[in-house]
């Protein structure tokens, strides 16, 4: 094949890729440095993703700390009602602490049934999880909590005999720090997921300008090509005229 037409296959090959960089031998260096900067944009991309999941996980843990945390509230008030002595009877603190079992059940139904793709979140079994969310495999530690009544210090709290609305308190406070811990990490992972796709957009933009075809050039050059083609046709026909009119003379 002739340099013309090599050239020629080389401008439809860029053309019908897309790519101007389609083996080794078309620019080994662009290659390389293209293939370094595909795996980093790779790697952003996927790291983008992993917060991402992280950060859906937090907020189905808050979800179900959101719910804990309202029957904590409700079990205070039955408690300072239970409290009034002069208002409630024995029968009706009974009722109350009928109340407040089937909120601790709630409670403890959330804290061991919560789970995120099978992972159960708020049982203690799932204390700390990392997360890779960098390109390197790194990142951070989703925290969370064990939400269980025996972790709560709950389990056992009675409003008919002797009981410390304390006990309440302190868990309702576990559960607030717990809360916010996983807001705060909520927040890390947003602005982790912006940066990691904003990077990844700019890996991949230095990427394209390297590898990618430029069209408007790539169409030049065979528009240029498509010319001298042309023009050697010409030429041709012109000698194959000229050798034809010599032969004429000598007829």
């Amino acid at each position: 094949m002739s340099i013309s037409g090599i050239q020629t296959q080389t401008n439809y090959t860029e053309l019908v890729s897309g790519k101007r960089i389609n083996s080794a031998a078309d620019d080994a260096a662009g290659l390389a440095i293209a293939k370094k900067l595909e795996t980093e944009s790779t790697g952003l991309s996927t790291s983008a993703n992993n917060a991402a999941a992280g950060r859906d996980l937090i907020q189905v843990a808050d979800g179900a700390l959101s719910g804990i945390q309202d029957s904590l509230q409700r079990i205070r008030e039955l408690s300072i009602q239970a409290s009034n002595s002069a208002l409630y009877s024995p029968s009706d603190i009974k009722s109350i602490q009928q109340e407040i079992d089937g909120l601790k059940q709630s409670i403890q139904d959330t804290a061991k049934g919560t789970t995120f793709n099978t992972m159960k979140l708020l049982d203690g079994s799932m204390a700390d999880l990392h997360l890779a969310t960098n390109p390197q495999g790194g990142g951070m530690t989703i925290q969370l909590v064990n939400s269980t009544l025996e972790s709560l210090g709950i389990a056992d709290y009675d409003v008919t005999g002797d009981f410390s609305i304390s006990d309440i308190d302190d868990a309702l406070q576990k559960v607030s720090d717990a809360r916010s811990s996983l807001g705060a990490q909520s927040n890390a992972l947003g602005h982790t997921i912006t940066n990691n796709r904003y990077s990844s957009y700019l890996t991949t933009a230095a990427q394209s300008r390297i590898e990618d075809t430029d069209y408007s050039e790539a169409i030049t050059e065979r528009q240029k090509e498509e010319v001298l083609e042309q023009y050697r046709i010409f030429n041709l026909k012109n000698i194959e005229e000229s050798k034809s009119g010599i032969l004429k003379l000598f007829q």
